[in-house]
């Protein structure tokens, strides 16, 4: 199988893989194929916190022009995955000097089995892009082509608790890889000090309490295919659900706008987290640590960039820097940024840079670590 990542969480996808007892694990770009049974599928789509999608690949073939594309495809029995009066679509990527453009791929290899059925029966399945009952990838890379069954459906970012959201929301996945690249483990308390509409807070606490990141998704793609084990997948979720802990650090969110604290709660509520998370009105600004200066405290943060929300960059990043320097001493800072630029303003020296992309903007990943005491000295503004 093969599940789909973004740019820089390959090797935490590998590591959440590993855990989970996959076998044969390798990265590849932004993507890490692994091997598992049906149940280990159902697994991986449920527990996976930085997936988008698990793929299952079931054939691939040398392929130069689109009639080898159509004759591979209609080779395949697709009364397999499919019956005549169910509903398919087909999704392409193509990375190939044979092959242009992937919406003629999708249409041939719909083609392809349509034509199938029509030749054995008379009947053909539509095409449903909404809610269709199988969902079939098509990779082109280079001359290879690969054909595989899509078995997360809708992509796993869509955890199904996030009803409301603020003008930037952070996507889950993303969040979960930033929280995992930190280090977080739930062994410290947490604080997002400009949490919007509560993702970094719903998934800290869901890595803290070790729930499974798509429990409160409301279906996977594999629930409508032929082979669909219903009392299997039961069996897993509950296995899983016995391992669920109780968090014993404090989780906390702060944020200027009513509406966004507001949003907020009742995500964390639709998380079922609310026991674990609290989340207040407040300026990080004029914040301080709440707990005693030797107690460390864990904090993941992403904050306005001006590519959606106005603020004026240098100010804004000079404030980040001095609220830590002086309110925040032994703590574990990091936070995403794509104005490069802007962390210069900062005035302190990362420990840490990691690059990674939020949407199609390069972004950084960025640690500082805030030390008690004397060796606060360490970070002066260059």
């Amino acid at each position: 199988m093969v599940a789909k990542t973004f740019f820089g969480f390959e090797e935490l996808l590998a590591n959440e893989l590993k855990n989970l007892g996959g076998e044969r694990v390798t990265i590849g770009n932004r993507m890490v194929s692994f091997y598992g049974d049906t149940g280990f599928m159902y697994k991986a789509n449920l527990c996976l916190r930085t997936a988008l999608k698990v793929l299952k690949p079931i054939a691939e073939k040398k392929i130069r022009d689109p009639e080898q594309l159509y004759d591979f495809v209609k080779s395949l029995d697709w009364n397999d995955y499919l019956a005549a009066n169910d509903t398919f679509a087909v999704y392409a990527t193509v990375n190939s000097d044979d092959f242009n453009h992937s919406q003629y791929v999708a249409l041939k290899t719909k083609d392809a089995i349509v034509d199938q059925f029509r030749d054995r029966t008379g009947e053909r399945p539509n095409i449903d892009t909404e809610h269709p009952d199988l969902r079939i990838q098509v990779n082109i890379s280079k001359d290879l082509c690969t054909i595989s069954l899509d078995s997360s459906g809708a992509s796993l970012h869509h955890r199904g608790y996030r009803t409301a959201t603020n003008i930037a929301p952070i996507n889950e996945v993303l969040a979960a890889g930033l929280l995992l690249h930190s280090g977080w483990k739930g062994q410290t308390d947490f604080l997002d000090p400009m949490c919007g509409s509560g993702t970094l807070l719903i998934e800290a606490a869901m890595i803290a309490c070790n729930i499974p990141a798509n429990i409160n998704r409301k279906e996977f793609a594999f629930e409508k295919w032929l082979d669909w084990d219903m009392d299997l997948y039961e069996k897993i979720e509950e296995v899983i659900l016995k391992r669920v802990k109780d968090c014993n650090v404090k989780i906390t969110g702060y944020d200027k706008a009513p509406s966004a604290v507001s949003k907020a709660i009742d995500n964390i509520e639709n998380a079922n987290i609310s026991e674990f998370v609290t989340v207040n009105r407040g300026d990080f600004f004029e914040s301080q640590k709440e707990s005693e200066d030797e107690k460390s405290l864990h904090m993941v943060f992403n904050p306005p960039y001006g590519e959606r929300l106005p603020i004026e960059m240098e100010t804004f990043y000079g404030k980040i820097g001095d609220t830590l320097k002086k309110a925040y001493s032994n703590t574990e800072a990091w936070f995403i940024t794509s104005d490069l630029e802007a962390l210069k303003y900062v005035g302190l020296r990362p420990s840490r840079k990691i690059k990674v992309f939020n949407a199609k903007l390069e972004a950084r990943l960025v640690n500082y670590k805030m030390y008690a005491g004397s060796k606060r000295t360490k970070f002066q503004k260059d």
